[in-house]
């Protein structure tokens, strides 16, 4: 469900000229060897202490922003572009008034990228998915310290199960990791003193002050503001005797929602809206007036069609994972080749380079008994079924570092449940277990597929991906530091969860799974089995036709994860989904140039301005600043 929102190769065109030079199988027979001797800059400035604190600081604030995204959307948009943007920026304007003397390089900024990606990620993995899911389920969480321990040590597990896997993906199979390939062409615009990229630099400023402007006259409250915005504008019609806002089928004065839309493709987009006027429209009026659904409230009428909008979702989500089954199985040729027969170190032209293979079995000898403790000590997972995670989350971070460079997307939403699934049975009617156990395998995966993303920029750019490896520790530490705090500052109660404020959409179905795993089918509603079963059926039919339609109606055929999502989040937010996709579509189609000029910064500007603004705001009014 966390998965990021990265912008698609259609949204950030690389063009012949600038295109970052890939060795190729093609153009030597040993392709390691050639990039050592063509592409590598060993002797440039990288990993320098700027970057790393630029970095941090950085990835911090991406971090605040996404954790307010995640909790909105559910989703976990893509920081690395963002982040190099923002370096670049920084850095430029620094230099101007004369507080730096050096210019920063490409691959200075490329340390950057890698430091802030691991902060601002912090959020996915299911780790914005499991504690609230936890709190929802429980009504209490561990410690801040215990908690950023714990998101930490997983973290960094994530980035040492990378290792062993590196150089069959990026080096010798050279998957595409769109992001990571996107990243570099943005970095070399950047730094080769392209007048577009700057433009891009000025885009992303100005729409994250209006963002931040958007956000705190909605939000504030002081004596000298008169008024404030209003957060919603209900449609001008009635459903079954009630306002369409009384349903959630309102516009939402939210950029953050429009800016993610504009992320997400046109057909995402389209199926989001048609989700929310089935739902809202249509499926919870008829509940309403059989009696199913108590009230027209937003919460009561999520308690139902949570389970529709779940069962699409992971059904979808692992149907199409289970159709990526090459994929799958490269992954596990990959993991038996860790302990096959290796050629001497003398003669790897790059030992001195890459990070040295023990540093996997190494990094989980020191963590994984870590991990387990943790498990134990703060969830009351026994030792054994914690042993147990350690093996899986390797498995799980093959798989998502496959799936990631072929397609983009991280499976977390596919992977998650079978980890709950294979807990469920372990460990029946344990909750901690069965999600934090997901949490731990899905953080690997994750933070296993983003270094591998930034190590595909820093190969296409010639960078030491040793260094790379250090610099996503740093953003660990950071992304942990950030992300806890904040988390508590903005949801002091299981209450704030899945309102109309947070929908919180993937800890809905991470809860939701879990219930039903451990207080059986039988426990849900009549109406709302078969709400789950035709959501099972629906999301693997529009897989399915996906895959086998005929190509010109294909266009016409829903996305399974924008309807599943829209089912679950209310109508408003899908609605500004739309018109975000709806203008970011037609800018592509009638103003291509001005379209990939300002989509990508603008929608980014508008979400940071506006999470970042809502999280100063929340904080301002914790503290007694500000009236609440």
């Amino acid at each position: 469900m966390s998965q990021s929102a990265s912008p698609s190769p259609q949204q950030l065109k690389i063009s012949p000229e600038t295109e970052p030079k890939q060795p190729h199988p093609a153009v030597t027979q040993d392709p390691e060897r050639y990039w050592l001797e063509n592409v590598y800059k060993g002797e440039a400035r990288q990993l320098t202490v700027r970057a790393v604190i630029a970095g941090m600081l950085i990835g911090a604030v991406m971090c605040l922003s996404n954790l307010y995204v995640i909790l909105k959307t559910g989703w976990s948009l893509g920081v690395t572009i963002t982040a190099c943007i923002l370096a670049f920026s920084t850095f430029s304007l620094l230099r101007a008034v004369g507080l730096v003397k050096t210019e920063v390089t490409a691959l200075e900024n490329n340390a950057v990228g890698s430091v802030a990606s691991a902060a601002g990620y912090m959020t996915g993995g299911g780790n914005m998915a499991a504690v609230p899911a936890l709190l929802m389920l429980t009504g209490a969480l561990p410690s801040t310290g215990w908690l950023v321990a714990w998101f930490a040590v997983v973290s960094a597990m994530g980035v040492f199960a990378a290792i062993p896997i590196k150089r069959q993906l990026v080096n010798i199979e050279q998957l595409p990791f769109p992001t990571g390939t996107a990243t570099a062409e943005t970095l070399q615009a950047l730094h080769g003193h392209d007048e577009a990229s700057r433009g891009k630099a000025r885009y992303l400023g100005l729409a994250g002050l209006v963002g931040a402007a958007i956000a705190f006259w909605r939000d504030a409250k002081a004596s000298w503001l008169a008024w404030n915005l209003p957060s919603k504008l209900s449609l001008p019609f009635t459903i079954g005797g009630k306002p369409a806002g009384a349903w959630t089928l309102s516009l939402d004065l939210s950029l953050l929602l429009v800016g993610a839309g504009a992320l997400v493709s046109f057909k995402t987009g389209w199926s989001m809206l048609l989700g929310a006027i089935f739902t809202y429209g249509f499926l919870a009026p008829e509940m309403v007036s059989r009696g199913v659904i108590p009230e027209v409230t937003y919460k009561a009428i999520n308690s139902w069609s949570l389970w529709t909008g779940s069962s699409v979702l992971v059904a979808s989500g692992l149907l199409s994972f289970a159709f990526q089954w090459r994929s799958v199985a490269k992954s596990f040729k990959a993991l038996s080749g860790l302990f096959g027969k290796k050629d001497e170190v003398e003669k790897d032209p790059l030992a001195d380079v890459e990070c040295p293979p023990t540093w996997f079995p190494l990094g989980f000898l020191v963590l994984g008994p870590v991990v387990v403790g943790l498990m134990a000590y703060l969830f009351q997972i026994p030792w054994w079924a914690g042993v147990i995670a350690l093996p899986l989350s390797v498995v799980m971070g093959v798989i998502a570092s496959r799936v990631t460079g072929e397609t983009d997307t991280t499976p977390t939403k596919a992977l998650g449940p079978v980890t709950q699934l294979l807990y469920g049975g372990l460990l029946p009617g344990n909750l901690a277990a069965n999600v934090m156990s997901a949490n731990a395998t899905g953080g690997v995966g994750l933070h296993s597929a983003d270094l591998l993303t930034s190590l595909k920029t820093g190969w296409l750019l010639g960078a030491n991906p040793r260094k790379q490896f250090i610099a996503q520790l740093f953003g660990v530490v950071a992304g942990a530091a950030v992300v806890v705090p904040a988390f508590n500052l903005l949801v002091p109660s299981a209450d704030v969860l899945g309102t109309e404020e947070f929908p919180a959409p993937a800890s809905l179905v991470w809860a939701g799974v879990s219930k039903m795993l451990v207080n059986g089918v039988s426990s849900l509603h009549s109406s709302a089995r078969v709400g789950a079963v035709c959501g099972l059926a629906l999301g693997v039919a529009l897989v399915l036709l996906e895959r086998w339609a005929p190509k010109k109606a294909k266009a016409f055929i829903p996305s399974a994860s924008g309807l599943g999502l829209a089912i679950v989040i209310p109508g408003a937010s899908s609605i500004a989904f739309f018109i975000g996709a709806a203008i970011a579509e037609g800018l592509r189609r009638f103003k291509p140039k001005l379209a990939d000029a300002t989509v990508l910064p603008v929608s980014s500007g508008f979400i940071a301005g506006e999470s970042l603004m809502g999280i100063a705001v929340a904080m301002l009014k914790a503290f007694g600043v500000m009236p609440k």
